[in-house]
C-alpha cells in the first residue's frame, strides 16, 4: 500500500507549491527512481515553520517511530510485528501513535510517481498475477502527498531523527482498479489542500474532511511495468501484459 515512492528532482531543484518555491539544499537534491519504505531510507518531506512563517523542506527517515521506542533495537523488532510507513488516514484521530503528530506535526512528501500491484487472473490460469504499475500526474513533475511526522531519539546512542508516514485513504474511482485488493491509495492533495494541510490550527473536523479527499481519477495515469522494476534501470520503462483489461479512466465527478 504505496511502500514504493519516485521523486525526480527538478534541474532547477526547486518545486512549486501554491504561491511558494519549495529549494531543496544540496544534501537533499538526489534522485530517487524507486525507493521502497522497506529501505528505511531518508526521503524529503515539506513541513511548516514557524520560526520563518513558510513551508520548508527537511530530510526524515522513512518510518514513524513510536515515542515510547526507547532503542532502534526495539523498532527493529517492532518491525516484525508491524509497520509505520504509512497511516490510516480515516483512524488517524483514533490512534494513540498517530494523533498528536496528525494534529500538530504534519507534512508533505513530495513524489513524482508512486508504485502499486494490480491483481490479476488470467483466463485458464490457477493463480492471480500482481502486475506493477506506476501512477503519476501527467503534468506534474512533483506532486504531494499527506504525511505526519514524529521526532525522535534513541535513548542508547543519542542518535536523532525525525521520522514520518504517508497517510493513506480510501481509493478513488482509478485506484480502485490498480489496487484492487484492499483499495487504498496516498492521500495525494493539490496545492491548495496541501498548504492547508501543514499550516497550523487545523481542527480535528476539517482534519477529517482532509484525510477522506479523493484525487480526481481523471487526472491521473496508471501505466503497467516490468515486474523486475525494482532492479530494473529504468524502472518506468511501459510493459504490456497480454490479456490484462484496460483501466476504465472515469472521473468520480
Amino acid at each position: 500500500m504505496c511502500y514504493y515512492n519516485r521523486l525526480i528532482v527538478p534541474v532547477s531543484h526547486a518545486f512549486e507549491l501554491g504561491d511558494w518555491q519549495i529549494v531543496l539544499p544540496d544534501g537533499m537534491t538526489s534522485a530517487h527512481p524507486m525507493q521502497s519504505g522497506f529501505e528505511y531510507g531518508d526521503w524529503p518531506i515539506i513541513i511548516w515553520s514557524d520560526r520563518h512563517s513558510r513551508p520548508e523542506p527537511l530530510m526524515a527517515h522513512w518510518e514513524f517511530i513510536a515515542p515510547w521506542s526507547r532503542t532502534m533495537k526495539e523498532v527493529e523488532a517492532g518491525r516484525q510485528k508491524y509497520t509505520t510507513l504509512n497511516a490510516i488516514g480515516e483512524n488517524l484521530l483514533d490512534s494513540r501513535l498517530y494523533k498528536d503528530a496528525a494534529l500538530h506535526r504534519r507534512c508533505l512528501v513530495p513524489s513524482s510517481g508512486f508504485y502499486e500491484w494490480r491483481h490479476w487472473k488470467p483466463a485458464g490460469a490457477k493463480k492471480e498475477l500482481a502486475i506493477p504499475y506506476l501512477v503519476y500526474l501527467p503534468g506534474r513533475p512533483v506532486f504531494y502527498m499527506a504525511g505526519i511526522w514524529q521526532n525522535w531519539t534513541d535513548q542508547e546512542t543519542g542518535e536523532y531523527l525525525t521520522g514520518f508516514a504517508l497517510v493513506t485513504t480510501a481509493a478513488n474511482a482509478l485506484m480502485a482498479q490498480v489496487h484492487n485488493k484492499k483499495k487504498r491509495m496516498p492521500l495525494v492533495l493539490p496545492d491548495k489542500l496541501a498548504m492547508e494541510w501543514i499550516q497550523p490550527g487545523l481542527s480535528k473536523e476539517r482534519l477529517t474532511e482532509l484525510v477522506h479527499y479523493q484525487y480526481d481519477p481523471a487526472a491521473m495515469t496508471a501505466i503497467t511495468i516490468k515486474k523486475d522494476f525494482r532492479t530494473a534501470p529504468d524502472p518506468v520503462e511501459p510493459f504490456r501484459y497480454e490479456g490484462l483489461p484496460e483501466l476504465k479512466l472515469v472521473s468520480d465527478g
